[in-house]
C-alpha cells in the first residue's frame, strides 16, 4: 500500500471532476463508497487508487505495482492542471452554470489506453449496449483490481489482453466486427499511442487518429480524459448537437450548427460543453429510444 496526502490550490469536486470515467453504475473499474475508486493500467503494472477527502486535503491510496504512477498522477487526475483562464461565457446559459458549479475542472489520467477501450466501444451503439460490452470485457480479461478493493472491481484489459481475444468471445461480448478490429489495431500500436498524453491538444488526436477505426469522435472521447483537452468536442455525437442546442439556443442542432455556436469559446469548446453536462442538460425525448442490439444472438 501507498499513501499521499495532497493540498490542492482550490476547491475540488471529486464526484464532478471524476464523472467523466465511469462507464454506467456497474462499472467495474469505477466504485463509490465514502471515497472513489478506480483502477488502471501503468507502465509499472495495475493499479487500485482510492481518492477521499480529509478537511483541507485529498487523499489517495493505491495498491498493485502501479501504485507509485497513479499517486504521482493525482493532482492531474483532479485538475490541477487545468487552465481555464481566458475563458468567456458567450451565452446566459453558460455563465450561470459557470456560476453555479465553481468547482469544476477537467481531469487527466494522462493514460490513452484505459480511456481508449471503452470509448472504441461506444462507437455508433447505444449506451447500453456499450457499457455491457465493457464490463464483460473486463470481466473475462481484465485482472482482479490489487488491495482490498470493493467486490467485483476489476483492471481493464491490457493491449495484450485485447490481442488474444478470440472471435467467439468477441461475439460474447457483444462487440462487432468494426469495433473488435479498431481496438486490435489500437493494441498493436498502443505503447506509440500513449505518447499523445503528452502532445495534448490537436497533435494528440492527431497520433490517435492514425490508427484505422479511430476518428474525430474516439480522438475527442480519450483526448477529454487522458489529457483533459478542454478544446476535444466530440463532433459526430448523437446526443451533444441536441444538448448544446437547446440548452444555449432553444433549438436541435446538428453538427454543422455545433461547430458554429462553439466557435466562439476555442480553444476551450469541451469545457462548454461539459459545463451544460454537469449541470443536468439533456436532450429531449420525443419518441422511443434506439432499439438496444444484441451481437451474442447473431
Amino acid at each position: 500500500m501507498r499513501e499521499r496526502t495532497w493540498r490542492p490550490g482550490f476547491d475540488v469536486d471529486l464526484d464532478a471532476v471524476l464523472a467523466p470515467l465511469r462507464r454506467g453504475h456497474a462499472d467495474p473499474c469505477f466504485r463509490r463508497d465514502d471515497g472513489i475508486w478506480l483502477t488502471a493500467n501503468t507502465s509499472g503494472g495495475s493499479a487500485t487508487l482510492r481518492v477521499s477527502r480529509s478537511d483541507m486535503d485529498v487523499v489517495g491510496t493505491a495498491w498493485g505495482d502501479g501504485a507509485e504512477a497513479v499517486l504521482d498522477g493525482l493532482p492531474a487526475l483532479l485538475g490541477a492542471d487545468d487552465d481555464d483562464s481566458g475563458f468567456v461565457s458567450h451565452h446566459d446559459a453558460v455563465a450561470r452554470v459557470r456560476r453555479e458549479l465553481p468547482r469544476l475542472r477537467l481531469g487527466a489520467t494522462r493514460r490513452v489506453w484505459d480511456v481508449l477501450v471503452p470509448a472504441v466501444l461506444e462507437q455508433k451503439v447505444t449506451g447500453y449496449e456499450a457499457r455491457r460490452s465493457w464490463r464483460e470485457l473486463c470481466r473475462r480479461f481484465g485482472v482482479p483490481a490489487p488491495g482490498p478493493a470493493p467486490d467485483g472491481m476489476r483492471v481493464p484489459p491490457t493491449p495484450a489482453a485485447i490481442l488474444s481475444i478470440v472471435d467467439w468471445n468477441w461475439h460474447r461480448a457483444g462487440v462487432d466486427s468494426s469495433r473488435r478490429r479498431a481496438l486490435r489495431a489500437a493494441a498493436t500500436v498502443a505503447g506509440r499511442l500513449e505518447r499523445a498524453a503528452t502532445l495534448g491538444g490537436a497533435e494528440g488526436r492527431h497520433l490517435l487518429r492514425t490508427v484505422p477505426g479511430i476518428g474525430v469522435w474516439t480522438a475527442a472521447e480519450v483526448a477529454q480524459r487522458a489529457w483533459g483537452d478542454a478544446d476535444a468536442v466530440s463532433f459526430g455525437d448523437f446526443h451533444i448537437p441536441a444538448v448544446v442546442g437547446h440548452a444555449l439556443l432553444g433549438r436541435e442542432l446538428d453538427d454543422a450548427g455545433l461547430h458554429e455556436v462553439l466557435a466562439p469559446y476555442a480553444p476551450q469548446r469541451h469545457r462548454v460543453v461539459r459545463y451544460l453536462e454537469a449541470a443536468g442538460h439533456t436532450r429531449p425525448r420525443y419518441g422511443p429510444r434506439h432499439p438496444v442490439r444484441d451481437y451474442r444472438a447473431i
